[in-house]
């Protein structure tokens, strides 16, 4: 239900150079949706949760890996961090969107100050940074360079299969077929994915607290959002919006959130941020511990010193 109908709009994408590249990278956006699914079938594999077994979980998840630009065991690695550790404002830096305190922000030097604005602006965030982290930052293992040779074997292994892949679509295909139909695919799909994470934490009333107020039930209950989606973005985000749930409970596959949602109403009530409500996200920026909030910079300099 994936990967077939990838392949074939890939398949029509590459025919319809003949035609025009326009059309060719029209099917190429289209195919970002594919991507971004792909990519939360390779999520829950790192979970061990697509699966019953682990080694299928495992396989399918390097594979998916190519595919998306993710070396699979890096980012499970990653990822289970962000699990342990999000919403905790003594335990940032993996895994999650840079995120300072008004007092913090406020302690900085200027040239700090416009750096943290930069990294902020919407622009940057979902333009230039899904670009880096997934063409770039991806392929060697950060902040796990230390860690053994098993990180090291999942970036270059993922890093030469990738090479192989877009050195057979070179060759059969051209440039054109790397510019106009693999590209701008991958573009869309990692800005989509970079707006989906960061909706799943990144919203007013969510919940940040220093290590001796954190906890993993609190963090996961408040702390990530319930993103209510139309039916068709669901079947493409793979329920990744039932966030709150998922961090409850890693260990569920995303076919059955839905369920969970169904048979546990305090769930499915729990944390709702409808598609209009989130664009408003876009401009939060920092955490206020006094109202225990994220706000804006706007409305950061209105608060008191």
């Amino acid at each position: 239900m994936t990967a077939l109908p990838f392949l074939a709009i890939f398949a029509a994408a590459w025919t319809a150079l003949a035609v025009s590249p326009w059309i060719a990278v029209a099917l190429s956006l289209t195919n970002a949706a594919f991507v971004v699914r792909l990519f939360m079938i390779q999520h829950d594999c790192g979970h061990g949760a697509f699966f019953g077994g682990r080694r299928w979980n495992d396989w399918v998840g390097r594979t998916i890996g190519v595919l998306t630009l993710t070396p699979y065991a890096v980012w499970r690695r990653n990822h289970a961090i962000h699990h342990a550790t999000t919403g905790n404002l003594d335990r940032r830096g993996v895994g999650d969107i840079p995120t300072l305190t008004v007092a913090e922000y406020r302690a900085k030097p200027l040239a700090g100050r416009v750096l943290y604005r930069l990294v902020r602006h919407p622009a940057i965030l979902f333009g230039v940074i899904p670009f880096y982290s997934f063409f770039l930052q991806n392929r060697i293992p950060l902040g796990l360079m230390r860690s053994g040779w098993r990180a090291w074997a999942s970036a270059l292994g993922t890093d030469a299969a990738i090479l192989a892949m877009l050195g057979g679509l070179y060759l059969l295909g051209g440039a054109q077929v790397l510019l106009c139909v693999y590209l701008p695919m991958m573009m869309l799909a990692a800005s989509a994915g970079m707006w989906l994470f960061y909706v799943q934490h990144q919203f007013e009333e969510t919940s940040w607290a220093g290590n001796e107020d954190w906890s993993v039930q609190d963090a996961a209950f408040h702390g990530s959002s319930h993103y209510v989606l139309p039916p068709v973005l669901n079947w493409i985000t793979a329920n990744i919006g039932v966030h709150h749930v998922h961090h409850l409970a890693s260990r569920i596959p995303f076919y059955r959130l839905s369920e969970v949602l169904r048979d546990h109403e305090v769930l499915a009530n729990a944390g709702r941020l409808t598609l209009r409500e989130s664009l408003h996200c876009a401009t939060l920026a920092l955490w206020d511990e006094r109202g225990r909030r994220l706000v804006s910079f706007a409305e950061a300099r209105q608060l008191p010193a």
